[in-house]
């Protein structure tokens, strides 16, 4: 008999309906052996636990042995004091371990179940198709395909493990490699007020390279800079993308978050009607081992409006120091994020210390220890950047007749920008 009363440190799971039904049901069926059981009651709980065994597997596009499967995804999503402390580093030694091992014994015994036992409930087809799953083509929407494959491998891995310390191994290396939970097993993460603050993953992310970005070569490399000095620990600053609509400056942070998450990096996206809640998101993560950048997207505010004190308090200036493990991205169209009227630097409007109304605005983007400008390209670059997403669309049309259609595009859709060069090849590629 397994004991799951007996887990310490994962003791949530046992919260957790559908593993306290399967080892209720192993437990029955070690007593009717080789009998079928008549109890209707019984036999409709395994249906029960055959269907959410199915629908956990569409959700999340798992195959092979979803018992398996399941049990690993129970051990992947626990935070506790444990998995949290081998996220993106070493195991902690210790009492803690032992603790830990204690727990996967229990779990090793959990995946040893030997499924055929159910047969006395259902029919050994369909126990088949459980410990053989296939998935369809279009299963799984909430991990991206490579921690879901990861996740079904760590099943097989702890199935198969030969004692154990193979058992420990398997397990801390999966926490220290992709994280637990759903901040360590997901990208970027946007936040929910819906009475209470939640950080909710963002499941489909464009997969942005900053090879992607034609030129701009000086602009990337400072943010790549920036950012490879934060997931080092080094001292790292507040970044501020601003500069001409279309110009690469979101798909830019996108870029840095597909290329750096695998080594801890996370971005949490929030609005600006959210900024009162930025205190609250940032007391959620700051104890977490991974790095996390606050995303604003296209940030800019009016005069009547004064969120910006939120976050120029939480940049800099507020009684509680930010935490190191959190820096503020942000890309604007304007230089100086809060309109600015011509009164503010010439004549007078009525306000009698105008030099503290031009500081109050300033002292916002001079929060930003670094400005990055990402310009509009003239008619030379644009068209460089329509070459380039051609040949790399592998589009075969003749240089001059791309670039005479490019030029009557950008005339008549937004101008030169890298975002109107992509529309264009986008609608070349409808056409063909």
């Amino acid at each position: 008999m397994v004991d799951t009363n007996g887990l310490v440190i994962y003791r949530n799971v046992l919260k957790e309906n559908l593993l306290c039904e399967m080892v209720r049901l192993y437990e029955f069926s070690l007593e009717y052996k080789e009998r079928e059981c008549t109890d209707r009651s019984l036999i409709n709980k395994m249906y029960d636990c055959m269907y959410e065994l199915i629908d956990i597997a569409g959700k999340y596009g798992f195959e092979d042995n979803l018992w398996h499967s399941y049990l690993a995804f129970l051990l992947v999503n626990d935070e506790n004091v444990f998995s949290t402390a081998c996220e993106v580093r070493e195991a902690p030694q210790g009492t803690i371990l032992s603790f830990a091992k204690h727990d996967y014994e229990i779990f090793a015994e959990l995946f040893a179940f030997d499924l055929s036992v159910y047969k006395c409930f259902i029919s050994s087809a369909l126990i088949d198709s459980i410990t053989n799953y296939k998935r369809s083509d279009n299963a799984g929407k909430v991990y991206n395909m490579r921690i879901r494959d990861h996740i079904c491998q760590l099943g097989r891995d702890l199935a198969n493990a030969e004692n154990l310390d193979a058992f420990t191994d398997a397990m801390t290396s999966f926490y220290s490699r992709f994280g637990v939970g759903t901040i360590g097993l997901h990208k970027a993460f946007r936040v929910v007020n819906d009475g209470t603050v939640k950080i909710v993953p963002i499941n489909n992310i464009a997969h942005v390279k900053l090879d992607d970005l034609v030129g701009y070569e000086s602009a990337k490399q400072k943010l790549v800079d920036n950012t490879e000095a934060f997931l080092k620990g080094k001292p790292a600053n507040n970044c501020l993308l601003f500069g001409d609509a279309g110009t690469g400056k979101s798909s830019s942070i996108k870029a840095i978050l597909n290329r750096y998450y695998e080594d801890g990096l996370r971005i949490i996206e929030i609005y600006k009607h959210q900024l009162q809640d930025l205190n609250e998101v940032i007391a959620q993560v700051k104890k977490r081992q991974y790095k996390f950048i606050i995303y604003m997207d296209d940030l800019s505010f009016e005069e009547f409006e004064v969120e910006y004190k939120y976050l120029k308090a939480v940049i800099e200036g507020g009684l509680e120091k930010k935490p190191r493990n959190v820096l503020i991205y942000a890309t604007s169209n304007r230089r100086h994020l809060i309109k600015e009227e011509f009164s503010d630097r010439e004549g007078w409007n009525g306000d009698l210390h105008k030099t503290d109304t031009v500081q109050e605005k300033l002292s916002l983007v001079n929060r930003f220890g670094v400005t990055i400008y990402f310009g509009s390209p003239d008619k030379k670059e644009f068209n460089n950047i329509v070459c380039t997403l051609a040949k790399r669309c592998g589009l075969n049309i003749d240089e001059k007749e791309l670039i005479a259609q490019a030029n009557r595009w950008e005339l008549e859709h937004g101008g030169l920008s890298g975002r109107t060069a992509q529309q264009f090849i986008d609608y070349l590629l409808g056409k063909w």
